[in-house]
Parts: C-alpha cells; sequence; structure tokens
C-alpha cells in the first residue's frame, strides 16, 4: 500500500451499523462512552488492472464462498487485490493475535481503508462463511468487532488514559507441579497478553500496525486463491478475533484455530440494544460445570493456574501432552449432553453444514474428552478457567482483568482442533 493510500485510509470506514451503535454506549456496570468517529462515505476504486474473478449468483455450500471472495476481489484494484491474495505458507496462515496490533501482526487489507462498497462485500463474504445462529456465527463476529469501537470511545474519553501499565494486566502467574506438561508450567499470559512491554495501545481506531481499538483495524487476506477445488484459507481478524477456515477440495478443512475475546463482556448501545459477544459460550460452560457434583469438581480441578489461554497466538500444535480433568465418559447422559451443548458454540464459527459434521465428530468422540477448570467456576473473576480437551476439539475460556475498562473481567477463549486446525496444511512439534 502506497504512503498516499495509507494517510487516506487511516479512520476512514468503521464497520458499517457499529459507529452508529458504538456511539453514546452505556457500559453495563460502568459510565457513558462518547459518540465514535463518524464515517463516511465512498465508491468502489476498481481500475482496469485490477484482474477479475468470476462471481456466481447460485452458487450453495464452498462455492458460494469462493464466488463471495471473487465479488469482493472485483471491487478492488490492482495493488488491494495485492494485499489479499497472498500465498498460503505457515508464516502466513499463524500470524494471528489477541493484541490491538494492526497489520504489524496480521497479512491483509485493513477494513478502515475500503469503501462502503469495498466494505459491504468483505461483510457478505463473512455472512456466507460463517455461521447463521443468533450469538453465534456472523452475529457474534460483528459484536466482537462492535466491542473493539466502543473501547475506541471509552479509552478516547477516559482520564485513565492509555490504562494500566503491562505488569498490572497479569498480576497472577500460573503455577504448576512439577508433573503438569511444560507449557501449563509458564505464565500462560506471557506472550499474549494485551499490551505488550513498551508499546501500550494508543487511543482512537489508529491504522496500519498502531496499537489502537476500533472496527477499522480488522484484516482480510486470502491465503492462496479461492477456489472450490484448490486449497485455501480466509484469514480475517483483529484485535480479539481471529478467524481461520481453510477450505480444500470443496470443502471446510478446518474451522479453527477461531480465537475470541471482549471487552467490555456486555454493554447497551443508546438505541437500548444490550450485546453480551461471549454470553453463548460462557452460559454453555456454566450449565457445565455447574452439573458437576463435588466430586466430580474435585476430579476435574488443574493444579495450575491461568491467566490467559494455553493454546494462543503461537503456541500452535502445543497441546498438552497428557488429557487433565474428569473424562466425559464417567458422566451421566445429561452431563454429556451439556458437554456438547457447551461445545457447539465455538463450532459454529463456520457455515452451518460444516458446523453440524464437526460436532457429529466431536459427539463420537465424547467418551475420550475431558472436562477440565482453574481457579473458580463462576467465570467472574480473573484466573477463572475451563478447558474441554477431545481427540479433535480443544476449548478454553478465561477471565482476565480488564484493560482498558478497569475493575471488570474481560474474556478470552479459543477454539482448536488437535488434527484439523489450518486444515492440517502444518506440522508443528
Amino acid at each position: 500500500m502506497s504512503k498516499q493510500r495509507t494517510s487516506r485510509a487511516r479512520n476512514r470506514r468503521t464497520w458499517r451499523g457499529i459507529a452508529s451503535v458504538a456511539a453514546g454506549v452505556v457500559l453495563v456496570g460502568g459510565g457513558f462512552v462518547a459518540a465514535n468517529a463518524a464515517t463516511t462515505t465512498g465508491s468502489s476504486q476498481k481500475s482496469a488492472a485490477g484482474a477479475h474473478f468470476p462471481v456466481s449468483k447460485k452458487a450453495t455450500g464452498t462455492k458460494a464462498v469462493v464466488s463471495a471472495a471473487n465479488a469482493f476481489l472485483n471491487t478492488l484494484d490492482a495493488d488491494q487485490q495485492a494485499e489479499v491474495l497472498l500465498d498460503l505458507t505457515e508464516a502466513n496462515a499463524t500470524a494471528w493475535s489477541n493484541l490491538p496490533c494492526g497489520s504489524s501482526c496480521r497479512p491483509g487489507i485493513e477494513l478502515g481503508s475500503l469503501t462502503d462498497t469495498q466494505l459491504a462485500a468483505a461483510q457478505q463474504l463473512l455472512k456466507v462463511a460463517t455461521g447463521t445462529g443468533k450469538g453465534s456465527g456472523y452475529d457474534q463476529i460483528t459484536q466482537i468487532i462492535k466491542a473493539d469501537d466502543v473501547l475506541a470511545s471509552v479509552q478516547a474519553t477516559s482520564s485513565a488514559g492509555t490504562g494500566p501499565a503491562p505488569s498490572d494486566t497479569a498480576s497472577s502467574t500460573a503455577s504448576a507441579d512439577p508433573s503438569a506438561s511444560d507449557s501449563a508450567s509458564a505464565d500462560p499470559s506471557s506472550s499474549a497478553t494485551d499490551a505488550p512491554t513498551g508499546a501500550p495501545p494508543s487511543g482512537g481506531t489508529g491504522g496500519g500496525g498502531s496499537f489502537g481499538y476500533g472496527s477499522g483495524l480488522y484484516y482480510m487476506a486470502f491465503l492462496g486463491t479461492p477456489s472450490a477445488d484448490g486449497t485455501w484459507q480466509l484469514h480475517f481478524g483483529g484485535h480479539h478475533l481471529a478467524v481461520d477456515l481453510t477450505y480444500k477440495k470443496g470443502k471446510v478443512a478446518g474451522a479453527s484455530p477461531f480465537f475470541l475475546g471482549v471487552e467490555p463482556t456486555s454493554w447497551t448501545a443508546d438505541d437500548g440494544t444490550t450485546y453480551t459477544p461471549l454470553e453463548e459460550q460462557r452460559n454453555g460452560l456454566l450449565a457445565l460445570t455447574g452439573s458437576l457434583s463435588t466430586e466430580q469438581l474435585a476430579a476435574a480441578k488443574l493444579s495450575a493456574t491461568y491467566n490467559d489461554v494455553l493454546l494462543g497466538p503461537g503456541e500452535d500444535g502445543q497441546f498438552p501432552e497428557t488429557k487433565e480433568g474428569i473424562k466425559v465418559s464417567e458422566l451421566s447422559p445429561k452431563q454429556k449432553q451439556l458437554v456438547l451443548k457447551a461445545i457447539r458454540p465455538w463450532v459454529a464459527n463456520v457455515d452451518d453444514a460444516t458446523a453440524k459434521q464437526l460436532m457429529k465428530t466431536y459427539e463420537r468422540e465424547l467418551n475420550e474428552t475431558y472436562v477440565a477448570y482453574s481457579g473458580g467456576t463462576a467465570l467472574d473473576t480473573q484466573g477463572d478457567y475451563v478447558r474441554i480437551d477431545g481427540p479433535g476439539v480443544w476449548v478454553e475460556f478465561v477471565c482476565q482483568n480488564g484493560l482498558v475498562i478497569q475493575g471488570k473481567v474481560h474474556y478470552h477463549t479459543v477454539y482448536r482442533d488437535h488434527t484439523r486446525d489450518y486444515g492440517s496444511e502444518f506440522s508443528f512439534s
């Protein structure tokens, strides 16, 4: 991207419908938030030099995703297409983060640089590629992005400035007995806190590689060329969101890693709408752990404590060698159904048909799956942590202290698959 375009792009676009929603919101349990920056309108800047990609209005399944991807590419000029179309390499695929670090840790084109037409095409692609359920899939993704505009507004008007120092965001360290895995014995938050040492987030929506918050600081890339019979990945994310959908031979070969986080955990917009982006995940885990007896809770308790998810960014393939917690085969039939219900909201990030197939796989593997927790099970205090670990599925949910909104927790969670991450394209030691 040229310097001229970068300058023009900054703070130009926010996610359609988000700027108005984030303007004048009331945080649940918090204070008033000032209006977010106004957006402008524009038209597609598709140039004759940009390649044309075929679009089908009657396509279904993966073909529909490819068609929507091509429709988005057709709104872009040649330089923009070059930002989006990248090689499917391990370096590109694993370049995602829970940090508000913009393009310095993510490939792809910045949403804030897009025109209204281009942004609408990008949103349509995400709608086609992800789940249709309320509170999951595309609906959840949009809520996570909205939270970043709330954070930008809070930070811009807060007398607290840039928030606490990095050392304040992870005040309790992880500890484990000598028999625990090496990855669990270290502080899981040490490489994935929300404020990297020496680079605290800046206010506003920022741009490029700045440490800022806002819906414009999300990035979309296609790793490999979208194809109904080839191998490629839809790579999308920003602060507190990483969507990695890998397609191979006309099917979704992997719907993970899928990282979600949210701060604030809930807020009410000026139109009276209350948003709770991770409510489905949290409620499912609360129902599951709430069903466990005293003896079952003792069996599920982990010896280590956690400030963050264990398999966050940069921890690809680092699953513990030994599964811990209570084995699902020891649970009652009703509790087993609660395990499946708890897993479902994470899997629903992908299209409904693929999610259904993945859930069938995880149901077959259910008796070999484990449930574990650390801290408390109320999921309302820093260090409260729940894990579901099966032959395939891996889900983590953890509470951290708020960074921008102090005195409140915020959530981090990740969905991975032992064999299907990145469509099984890469091997991790």
